[in-house]
């Protein structure tokens, strides 16, 4: 009965990992992390103090990219705690349904900003090619539910996986090969037939991604065929440029995701830190980059931040 219980509880534990062969030098790894993440999270909620502040931002393009902070902050968050928790030495250990709470969102958020960045390509197409039905087809009320689509479109193909977890018996070393915890990287430690797990969550990747990367193309050549036919070189160029933002956020997402699940998938014995860099590459870079680049790239938005960093000069002075 003891080895029983015994079983049971170590069945419901997994163990984090850091940076392997660095472990001495694991608070110092962490100050990059904590700038990097202080600095994403500064950006995106300047970007929604912005957009919620500024009459002039209350538009289609710039609620959509309100959206996309929050879906940055929301794949971050609960990879970053379980991080910190691990370089400063708090604990290694997560129980399962921790664990899967965690994969839950991670993967939700993440398949929500590929849903997002649809939208805003979507956005984009009707600012460039039905610009004077730009409001009336954009309007306040599609916007919100498009929000809400994507967020139950990327929530509810996923629950098959958790149900399935909870059936699967793990009896292997029980040691994530991340500081957070991914469905492909649980399933590795499985002592079950994951067939089912494998090939749905395939499908999920395929349908979810596969079909907004797809429209994200899509749209972007029916964008371009809109734009050759704009007769002089600088109108061209100023609609492609109202682009090259939203262009750059696809890349910043879709580029380290793909190179994490090709890792997964065909280098499964590859050096631990090859793993572990991709991993955390895929969940810091969107949330660090994509409010600079909207900064630099949007003229709307690098006003606001500057008027937002001058106010606080004076309010500070004036004390």
């Amino acid at each position: 009965m003891a080895t029983s219980n015994s079983s049971s509880i170590m069945s419901s534990t997994f163990y984090l990992t850091g940076i392997p062969g660095y472990e001495e030098f694991h608070h110092w790894i962490s100050i990059p992390f904590c700038l990097l993440y202080i600095v994403g999270i500064t950006g995106n909620c300047s970007i929604l103090h912005i957009v919620r502040t500024d009459p002039r931002l209350h538009e289609p393009m710039y609620y959509f990219l309100a959206m996309l902070s929050l879906t940055d902050m929301a794949m971050s968050l609960p990879a970053m705690v379980s991080l910190f928790r691990v370089l400063w030495s708090i604990s290694r250990e997560i129980q399962f349904n921790i664990c899967v709470v965690q994969m839950f969102l991670i993967h939700t958020f993440s398949f929500t900003e590929s849903s997002v960045l649809l939208a805003m390509a979507l956005d984009r197409y009707v600012a460039i090619c039905h610009p004077l039905r730009y409001a009336t087809i954009l309007t306040p009320k599609l916007i919100a539910k498009i929000g809400v689509a994507a967020l139950l479109r990327s929530a509810i193909p996923l629950i098959p996986l958790l149900v399935r977890l909870a059936f699967i018996p793990f009896c292997r070393s029980h040691a994530l090969s991340h500081s957070y915890c991914l469905h492909q990287d649980i399933i590795r430690l499985a002592c079950a037939d994951v067939r089912f797990n494998v090939i749905y969550g395939m499908v999920v990747i395929t349908m979810l991604w596969g079909t907004d990367s797809l429209g994200i193309l899509i749209t972007y050549v029916f964008i371009l065929h809109s734009v050759l036919r704009i007769a002089s070189r600088e109108g061209r160029l100023k609609a492609l440029n109202t682009c090259a933002s939203h262009i750059c956020a696809v890349l910043i997402l879709y580029v380290p995701m793909i190179g994490l699940s090709i890792v997964h998938r065909f280098a499964k014995h590859s050096s631990p830190f090859v793993h572990i860099f991709m991993a955390h590459i895929y969940l810091m870079v969107p949330p660090v980059l994509n409010p600079i680049i909207y900064s630099v790239k949007t003229k709307q938005i690098r006003q606001g931040i500057l008027l937002l960093i001058c106010s606080h000069k004076i309010n500070s002075s004036a004390m």
